[in-house]
């Protein structure tokens, strides 16, 4: 009962198409300087990559010919890892920061609460300004409005308005997201 090995062409076209995974009758070659070599067949790209001690990469499959360069792989493989990387470092996730309170709120904890928002949203997250209303405090909705709209005024040079102030139960709420 000979057996001959199942290649698993899922895991085939994963890998990256390098030296003879190149499967392609004609290529564009390109030297390490950058220099055009022409239109050649991989397997004669592969033996003036090889005398040189390098690898020969899969550029681009989509043009006519397909691309290839002549490159050290691994060092192509650590700038290009490097690169994402550094992509993931500066993506910044906008999170949504809560700044909770009460309609009946003092003077100087307002400008705690304005401070804090102000801070998030030069951060560049969004800000959740929200006031809750306890027993029979839902009767003065009108008075929290006023609050939210004089909020939303105080930082207006660093934020604007993504959802207008609005009733949920027993909260009322406004969204702000920083200033492009």
């Amino acid at each position: 009962m000979n057996q001959t090995p199942v290649i698993d062409k899922r895991r085939q076209r994963d890998l990256p198409q390098i030296n003879e995974r190149i499967r392609f009758p004609k290529i564009r070659a390109i030297g390490i300087d950058g220099e055009q070599l022409g239109i050649l067949s991989p397997q004669d790209a592969l033996r003036m990559a090889e005398e040189k001690g390098l690898d020969l990469v899969l550029v681009s499959d989509k043009a006519d010919p397909p691309v290839c360069r002549i490159m050290d792989y691994g060092k192509y493989k650590f700038e290009q890892e490097k690169k994402a990387r550094e992509a993931r470092k500066k993506q910044h996730t906008a999170d949504v920061k809560e700044v909770k309170m009460r309609y009946k709120i003092e003077d100087h904890d307002y400008q705690v609460r304005v401070n804090n928002a102000q801070r998030f949203l030069k951060s560049g997250d969004k800000v959740k300004a929200t006031i809750t209303f306890r027993g029979r405090e839902i009767q003065h909705s009108n008075l929290a409005l006023d609050l939210l709209k004089r909020m939303a005024k105080d930082l207006e040079e660093v934020a604007e308005i993504q959802q207008a102030p609005k009733r949920e139960g027993r909260n009322m709420m406004m969204l702000l997201s920083p200033k492009k």
